[in-house]
């Protein structure tokens, strides 16, 4: 004869006159009613609205404790007070039924025989089925609860998961930044000292080239075409650097162009193999980029004919010049890749013979909606 309203939401609970009445709960007493009414008496119409009556009375009972008082004494369970609270209102809700739907000038219902096997039969199957149809719904209320709170918690960690993530982005975002402004402004500074006639025009180009690639490299997540397009102005930066040292081929498949990557994934490795390759081998070389896709995978690989890897050393090259290493580029790189498909990546660095290093990248290919 009464229930709670288990649909979950994460709204806030209705309160008040709202809750009290609340279509699932009225929907659910007027069914319960007629199924308990209809095995009572022979008079149908009768048997149903004196059940739906008495149905009504619990679940306004029920719904009343529900939340006045708002505080109980400690020692005092709600739930048990709203079980014998409803149980109680049984037989007075029957008496009541019976006494006022009596006709004027008949006698007392108590002393018609039919009329007081009614009420007997009525009173015992309401004091005996709606307390438990009470308790049920206060489990169901229950459950209902935990189900909100645990989505709640879960929704919660969730947020507060997702934004640890993002900010652990942003700080390795932060440090490939100066990684790559840095060696790249060291690279014009090299020019300017050595009294170079191309530093003014490699120092116009590197502005230009600044001016379309910080930008993006505050965006959470950019496309391989635009990181293509970052490597080539990149390279031909430095092509103006050293054009007897450098060159490159760019070997990028249609498909792979709108592929969703975090920022300035190809183009770390791209300045990781001129820094450490190209620029500190006296003959140069060259550095062949490679990105296609396989099915739902993309395939990235820089190769270079640099110096290749070399042991690590107590003693500092006889150049001057730093070594091939992982490097913070290569690393945070990865980190970033890592914490952007959830692991599923793959960076392999391998040494090429005789001399050279090739670094693949295989990772899920997202496509952009661009």
């Amino acid at each position: 004869m009464l229930t709670t309203n288990t649909a979950f939401n994460s709204k806030k609970p209705a309160r008040g006159i709202a809750a009290l009445f609340s279509w699932p709960r009225l929907r659910f007493t007027i069914g319960a009613s007629i199924l308990i009414g209809i095995p009572l008496t022979i008079s149908f119409a009768s048997a149903i609205s004196r059940s739906i009556l008495l149905g009504l009375l619990a679940m306004t009972v029920f719904g009343i404790i529900e939340q006045w008082p708002k505080h109980l004494p400690k020692w005092m369970a709600r739930w048990v007070l709203q079980v014998l609270l409803v149980g109680l209102a049984m037989p007075i809700g029957t008496y009541l039924i019976y006494r006022f739907n009596t006709p004027l000038g008949a006698p007392p219902f108590w002393q018609d025989m039919n009329r007081m096997r009614g009420f007997a039969g009525l009173t015992l199957v309401s004091m005996l089925v709606v307390p438990w149809i009470a308790l049920g719904a206060l489990v169901r209320q229950k459950d209902a609860l935990a189900r909100h709170q645990a989505l709640t918690f879960e929704l919660e960690r969730s947020e507060l998961e997702r934004n640890a993530l993002d900010s652990r982005l942003r700080l390795l975002q932060a440090q490939v930044e100066p990684h790559f402004l840095f060696n790249t402004l060291a690279n014009v500074r090299e020019l300017v000292d050595s009294g170079s006639p191309k530093a003014s025009h490699v120092l116009a180009s590197l502005i230009a080239y600044l001016r379309a690639a910080v930008p993006r490299l505050q965006e959470q997540a950019t496309t391989i075409g635009q990181e293509v397009e970052l490597v080539r102005a990149y390279l031909e930066l430095m092509h103006l650097r050293m054009p007897d040292r450098l060159q490159f081929i760019l070997n990028v498949s249609e498909d792979a162009l709108i592929l969703k990557c975090p920022p300035t994934t190809l183009l770390t490795l791209v300045e990781n193999a001129v820094r450490h390759g190209i620029d500190p081998s006296e003959e140069g070389g060259c550095i062949e980029i490679h990105v296609s896709t396989s099915g739902d995978r993309c395939h990235v690989k820089v190769s270079d004919t640099g110096v290749g890897i070399e042991p690590i050393s107590t003693n500092p090259p006889r150049n001057g010049r730093s070594t091939r290493g992982t490097g913070t580029g290569l690393a945070a790189l990865k980190e970033r890749l890592e914490l952007t498909f959830n692991d599923d990546v793959a960076l392999c660095l391998t040494e090429i013979e005789p001399h050279g290093v090739s670094v693949s990248i295989d990772f899920p290919a997202q496509w952009s909606n661009a």
